[in-house]
C-alpha cells in the first residue's frame, strides 16, 4: 500500500468577515476545510461572489483570515508570509504586467523578486523565453505585445521561481477560445510537473476538463468536495452544471427547478429559502 503524499497546503476553518455599510458584517468565506496534494489541480467551483478569490488571496498572504488556519508547504500563512510568497505563484486573468518592462525584464524580473537562485536565473528565464515562444518578442515592451503573447508572459512570470504551489484564479476570464486552450494545455504541464494546482473557475467545462478534485463553494461554504465521479454519485447527476446546480438548491432550502445563470449563479429570483449550514447538505461527500 503507497503512502498518500503529504498536503502541500492545508486549510482549516478558515474564515474571513468583511463590514458592509449596506449589509453589516459580511462573511465572505466560512469555514472552509480541505488539503491538497503534489500533482493534483484541485478545483475551486462557484458562483461570483462566492468567496474563492478572497480565500486565494489569503492563501497567497494578500488578505489576512479572520479565523481558522492554512499553511503553503508547511509555512503558516499568518506567521511566515514570505516563506509562502517563495513557495507559490499566483496567476489571475486581471493581473497587470508592468508596461514599460520587456517580456524578457518582466520574467528577470520576478525569477528575483522571489528569491530564484541568482546564478541560475539568466539559464531559467531563457528557459521560460524558449517554453512559451516568446523569443520573437522578448526585448519588445510589454503594452505592446498582443493579448495572446501577455498572456504567456503572465504564465512565465508566475512559474518564474519554480513555485511547487500554484494558483490559477479565474484564468480564462476575458480570453478567446484559443488562449483559453492554451491556458488548459499549460495547467495539464504544471501538472505532470508534479505541480499543485489550486485553480478557481465558475466556468463547468474547465473544471471538468481539469480538476482532480472539485470544492463546490456557495456563500463561503464548502458545499461538497470529491471527485467528478464522486460528486456524480452523490446526486445521481452526471453534468457537473447539475451537480452544482443539486448542492446549491439544497443549501439554499429551494425546491423545484431552477436555472443557473451565464456567470454560474442561480437566477435572479430563484433563491427563496433559507440556506443551511456547510456541513447539513445531505448526500455530499466529504474528505
Amino acid at each position: 500500500m503507497t503512502d498518500q503524499p503529504r498536503p502541500t497546503v492545508s486549510v482549516s476553518d478558515l474564515r474571513k468577515t468583511f463590514y458592509d455599510e449596506s449589509r453589516g458584517e459580511v462573511h465572505a468565506v466560512d469555514g472552509l476545510t480541505f488539503e491538497c496534494f503534489p500533482g493534483e489541480v484541485f478545483g475551486l467551483l462557484g458562483a461570483n461572489g462566492a468567496g474563492k478569490t478572497t480565500t486565494l488571496r489569503m492563501l497567497s498572504t494578500v488578505l489576512k483570515p479572520t479565523g481558522g488556519s492554512a499553511s503553503v508547504m508547511g509555512h503558516d500563512i499568518a506567521t511566515e508570509p514570505e516563506a509562502v510568497r517563495k513557495s507559490l505563484g499566483f496567476y489571475s486573468a486581471s493581473t497587470a504586467l508592468y508596461p514599460r518592462l520587456t517580456a524578457r525584464e518582466t520574467i528577470d524580473f520576478f525569477t528575483r523578486i522571489n528569491g530564484f537562485p541568482r546564478e541560475a536565473v539568466d539559464a531559467r528565464v531563457a528557459e521560460l523565453v524558449e517554453r512559451f515562444g516568446i523569443s520573437e518578442y522578448e526585448n519588445g515592451r510589454v503594452d505592446k505585445l498582443s493579448s495572446g503573447m501577455k498572456q504567456k508572459v503572465s504564465i512565465a512570470r508566475t512559474i518564474a521561481h519554480d513555485p511547487p504551489v500554484l494558483i490559477f484564479d479565474e484564468p480564462t476570464v476575458g480570453l478567446d477560445v484559443m488562449n483559453a486552450l492554451e491556458m488548459v494545455k499549460v495547467v495539464r504541464e504544471l501538472k505532470a510537473e508534479g505541480k499543485t494546482i489550486l485553480y478557481s473557475s465558475h466556468i463547468m467545462s474547465e473544471v471538468e476538463k481539469l480538476c482532480d478534485r472539485i470544492g463546490i463553494v456557495h456563500r463561503g461554504r464548502l458545499l461538497a468536495l470529491g471527485s467528478l465521479d464522486d460528486l456524480r454519485g452523490a446526486t445521481g447527476e452526471h453534468y457537473l452544471e447539475d451537480v452544482f446546480l443539486h448542492y446549491v438548491k439544497e443549501a439554499e432550502g429551494i425546491a423545484g427547478e431552477a436555472e443557473i445563470g451565464p456567470m454560474g449563479e442561480l437566477e435572479e429570483g430563484v433563491v427563496t429559502g433559507r440556506g443551511t449550514q456547510a456541513g447539513e447538505a445531505g448526500g455530499a461527500p466529504h474528505p
